[in-house]
């Protein structure tokens, strides 16, 4: 009884399935699980096309989410790794990291589609030693700054997120928002360059405009 139960309650799933993604994209999806395994065997399901580049420099937490047209590269010289990312995190369609020092994402971290999150530049544009505008931008000194994304952060539809940023748990990027200095925990921030508009009030128990 259990088993036919199991059955039915997987066969009614398959269903709504179809009814969501159609004949091909359900069978599509169902080769994108099978293909999962060999690329993060703790994932939930990468979609194709899927562009991975140091993947040894890669810790994956389990029960990961891709859309398709992602691309994760992980660079880095010592034994550390470059990109962590924690649990269930979902990320969506054309989502660009590159990690050259440390990209960190903690858990369930939702990021909309065509969000490019990065910790390195092509050369140095403040300080003392900065780069020369003659110099070939390909052949400038990397440089990087470590960026850390918090657990239960949604970035929304067209995010960038650039190097040395820290973007505290719970919070909130809106969309093609370019977040350039670090966001506090509980946080909504918007625009170019991000700024807050909201906090969360725990004693009031809902978002505050940081106007108010």
């Amino acid at each position: 009884m259990k088993k036919l139960k199991q059955f039915i309650m997987s066969a009614s799933d398959m269903l709504n399935m179809i009814q969501h993604y159609g004949i091909l994209g359900l069978i599509k999806l169902i080769f994108d699980k099978f293909i999962t395994f060999f690329i993060f065997k703790n994932a939930r399901i990468i979609r194709r096309p899927f562009d991975v580049r140091g993947k040894k420099k890669m810790s994956i937490g389990p029960g990961l989410t891709t859309g398709r047209y992602c691309r994760l590269e992980a660079h880095g010289v010592d034994d550390q790794y470059s990109l962590v990312i924690g649990r269930d995190c979902q990320i969506n369609d054309s989502v660009h990291i590159a990690a050259a020092e440390s990209v960190k994402l903690g858990d369930n971290v939702l990021i909309a589609s065509r969000v490019f999150i990065t910790d390195l530049n092509h050369g140095v544009y403040k300080g003392d030693l900065q780069s020369h505008p003659d110099i070939i931008c390909n052949e400038r000194t990397l440089h990087t700054n470590p960026v850390d994304i918090g657990s239960n952060v949604w970035l929304g539809e067209g995010v960038v997120v650039l190097p040395g940023v820290s973007i505290g748990s719970s919070s909130i990027i809106g969309a093609n928002s370019v977040v350039t200095r670090s966001i506090p925990a509980n946080s909504i921030a918007v625009g170019n360059p991000a700024k807050i508009i909201k906090h969360f009030d725990f004693n009031l128990n809902k978002w505050v405009s940081v106007n108010d």
